[in-house]
């Protein structure tokens, strides 16, 4: 009879422990969170940012583990994979997560932005709530908005005009915006992975790509082109969602706590993006790298009659919500 009450308090206490999560109260909880880029990248520093101040915020009990350089496989598996629960935590650019979520395609835009100031005010406000419902109904919990930032265009010949872009073939990405935008300005887009990009640059392949400065020095394509020329003709987010059966293993007080560490991280991701685009740029000066600016005014004539019809279906509130976020933020 002892030892049967002796089962009966150690089951009690047991169930006491026992949470709503399912999990044991004093368990750690520990996620995993994937980056397609490398460690040393931008984006996934401030996952690591995220992941420190996880665990500072909730005293421990939840854990993020960063896995970078495509350990956990591409945006599109990862996102996927999250639907399906296999993920706990991912990380996906606007424009794969177009695919999932068609009016998003409205961030793909080229000159939807002067200022980061407005690409900002954009997502932490309406458009960012509209994304943030139409992936809570896929499965996915989006909790903040990494960037990459303004995309500048790097050439073997100097760009100083829009009519320099003529003949000109630049690596563009899988997307119909950005074909649609070189082509209108008489460049020939060519798009290709980004692995490529180098090799096709040293063969003569293309003439040119596209992206955020940092990348020039980071991939050294300095060693083979030696123009850029700040076009800013694309903003660009890398999204950081959590599954639901994630989601669901963190105790309803936590949560509060880790959408606080993603906003901290985000709000230093954002400052440690710009230093190192600074630094590049000063770096890229004394390695020869000559830098242009344009007309991106002119450009804007030629690029936006082309492009914005290839967002026509794209509803009212999202295109209103973009406009409300420039206009309330204007261009300096």
């Amino acid at each position: 009879m002892k030892s049967f009450k002796k089962y009966l308090t150690a089951a009690a206490v047991a169930a006491a422990m026992f949470t709503s999560t399912g999990a044991f109260a004093d368990d750690t909880i520990t996620l995993r969170l994937g980056f397609v880029d490398p460690a040393s990248s931008s984006y996934a520093m401030g996952g690591q940012k995220f992941a420190d101040e996880c665990a500072r915020l909730t005293d421990g009990k939840v854990q993020v583990k960063v896995l970078a350089g495509g350990t956990l496989g591409g945006e599109r598996e990862m996102y996927e994979g999250a639907q399906m629960g296999t993920m706990d935590m991912v990380t996906v650019v606007n424009t794969v997560l177009s695919q999932f979520i068609p009016e998003l395609v409205l961030l793909d835009q080229p000159f939807l932005f002067d200022t980061v100031e407005q690409a900002h005010a954009a997502v932490d406000g309406k458009l960012g709530q509209l994304v943030a419902e139409k992936a809570a109904a896929q499965g996915i919990h989006i909790i903040g908005w990494l960037e990459s930032g303004f995309r500048d265009t790097f050439s073997k010949n100097p760009i100083k005009s829009v009519d320099d872009f003529h003949g000109v073939k630049i690596r563009t990405m899988e997307n119909k915006m950005q074909i649609a935008a070189f082509n209108a300005v008489g460049a020939i887009a060519t798009p290709m992975p980004a692995t490529e990009q180098y090799t096709a640059l040293q063969q003569g392949t293309i003439d040119a790509c596209e992206n955020a400065v940092g990348n020039m020095l980071i991939n050294r394509y300095y060693e083979v082109i030696k123009n850029v020329t700040n076009t800013k003709h694309q903003f660009t987010y890398i999204l950081v969602g959590v599954s639901d059966r994630a989601w669901k293993k963190i105790p309803d007080e936590l949560k509060p706590k880790v959408e606080e560490a993603m906003k901290i991280a985000v709000e230093w991701q954002r400052k440690n993006l710009q230093e190192i685009n600074d630094n590049a740029t000063a770096e890229l000066k004394k390695l020869g790298v000559q830098f242009y600016d344009i007309d991106r005014e002119a450009m804007k004539a030629k690029v936006l009659p082309e492009v914005e019809k290839l967002r026509a279906h794209v509803p009212a509130e999202w295109v209103a919500a973009v406009e409300e976020a420039v206009a309330s933020t204007p261009a300096k």
